[in-house]
């Protein structure tokens, strides 16, 4: 038996199904044909949350923050540099709370940045303030280990 993941891909949001002999980090999409884990977050909007959260066969982070938040700007070279570092074992994504303001309410987002991580579209951790790249890498190791 044969098993795959399914990934979204982080330029054109197609989502993906990969064999398991084939999943590493030089994968390219089967729609774009860019390469699906570019060290990069996605960015989420209201009509691919939903999607890209229950349709990932591998855990999503989930970044919320806002354009004129310190800590959120301050942390995002982090959360880039974290995105590269475990890009095959989580995807990276973010959400603007300013323009999705409805996904920011269901998720009850108080304060910014917050980060959620999930698996399989359930919600299994959640960590508000901003953090530094390996702070962002041993959260999310011990969440997944955890869930």
């Amino acid at each position: 038996m044969t098993f795959s993941r399914k990934v979204t891909c982080p330029y054109c949001g197609a989502v993906d199904r990969i064999p398991a002999e084939e999943f590493d980090d030089t994968l390219q999409c089967g729609s774009c044909g860019r390469a699906m884990f570019a060290a990069r977050p996605l960015e989420l909007t209201e009509a691919d949350f939903r999607e890209t959260i229950e349709g990932s066969d591998i855990p999503v982070l989930v970044d919320f923050w806002a354009p004129w938040c310190g800590p959120c700007k301050a942390m995002a070279p982090a959360y880039e540099q974290a995105a590269l570092a475990m890009e095959s074992r989580v995807k990276f994504a973010r959400l603007n709370t300013d323009d999705e303001q409805s996904i920011a309410r269901q998720f009850d987002i108080r304060s910014i940045p917050t980060m959620i991580l999930f698996d399989k579209g359930r919600e299994v951790a959640r960590h508000s303030g901003a953090m530094m790249a390996g702070d962002i890498e041993r959260w999310v190791a011990e969440q997944s280990e955890a869930a």
